[in-house]
């Protein structure tokens, strides 16, 4: 039998060859949002200034401190000029993004693996197992986040923490403080979808509870887990800048955003040495928007209703 060739059926043809998968849509959609590429655009820019910035830079964060030096205005050796300790401005901003941009990656990465997979748990057992998980979310949540993190923190340096090891624990609180969240919007997610043919099928065909959960229920909340993932980079960068400007997250000498603003708690140095304080300021301003302009992208692209 032979099929007889016709303008409908290679209509079809093209179509059913062109169609896209949903992803492929996703990123079409947001190609085509503006912001969104911008916000891309500019935190490329700000990964490649902070990671590969200090390595173009004639100067090192172990040069000697030179205090004859201190207080330079921006000229043409050091171009956003000196700290009181002569230290080159532009090298302690970009080094400083190291360590905030790396907060916030790592901040978010515990917050996706801790609030998906208990919200997963969660929406498919309910019951007790979904009372438990919740009430330990609404207590986590009801607690407000600043005042805690500052307790936190004044804990952290009466013991006496070094550094270096602070980074690493100033990151874990931050990321067990932000996954009821994630948590709540997967759980509701996975009641959904618990209640799907594909499930019917999974339990037809004998599968175990955890395949059920990590192969077929989780998959289906990617799109929600990358929006926020996203956002939460953003959030922890502020709640990090904000715990360091106080003194109770990254401290000196490990340079961060937050702590070089210090700088600013004094009148002289608000008013006659701007350059000391403005620029890890601009970062963190530039680096929040260009983190929300791809989230809302995102949430925009993979949300169904925005398909045209």
């Amino acid at each position: 039998m032979s099929l007889e060739v016709t303008p409908s059926n290679v209509d079809a043809y093209k179509k059913t060859k062109n169609a896209s998968s949903p992803w492929k849509s996703a990123l079409r959609r947001l190609r085509k949002n503006k912001l969104a590429m911008l916000g891309l655009i500019l935190l490329v820019l700000m990964f490649t200034i902070c990671f590969i910035g200090p390595l173009l830079s004639p100067f090192t964060a172990d040069d000697p401190i030179n205090i004859i030096k201190g207080n330079k205005a921006p000229n043409s050796t050091n171009l956003f000029g000196t700290d009181n300790l002569g230290r080159d401005i532009l090298l302690r901003t970009m080094l400083s993004g190291r360590i905030s941009l790396l907060v916030g990656i790592i901040v978010a990465v515990i917050n996706v693996l801790i609030g998906s997979t208990l919200g997963a748990i969660a929406g498919y057992y309910k019951g007790f197992v979904d009372t438990i998980i919740m009430r330990i979310a609404d207590v986590i949540n009801s607690i407000p986040g600043l005042p805690l993190l500052i307790i936190l923190g004044t804990l952290l340096s009466d013991m006496k923490i070094p550094p270096d090891q602070r980074i690493y624990i100033v990151m874990l609180l931050l990321g067990f403080l932000s996954w009821p969240s994630l948590a709540r919007l997967v759980r509701g997610q996975i009641l959904t979808l618990r209640e799907q043919e594909f499930m019917l099928a999974t339990e037809a065909l004998g599968l175990r509870d955890r395949r059920k959960i990590f192969r077929h229920l989780l998959p289906n909340t990617v799109p929600i887990i990358i929006v926020v993932a996203t956002l939460s980079v953003a959030g922890a960068i502020l709640s990090e800048s904000t715990l360091s400007f106080l003194g109770l997250g990254v401290v000196p000498p490990t340079p961060s955003w937050g702590n070089m603003i210090t700088a600013a708690l004094t009148l002289l140095e608000l008013q006659k040495r701007p350059w000391i304080w403005i620029p890890p300021g601009v970062f963190i301003i530039i680096t929040v928007l260009a983190i929300n302009f791809i989230g809302d992208g995102l949430r925009d692209a993979l949300d169904p209703k925005m398909k045209r």
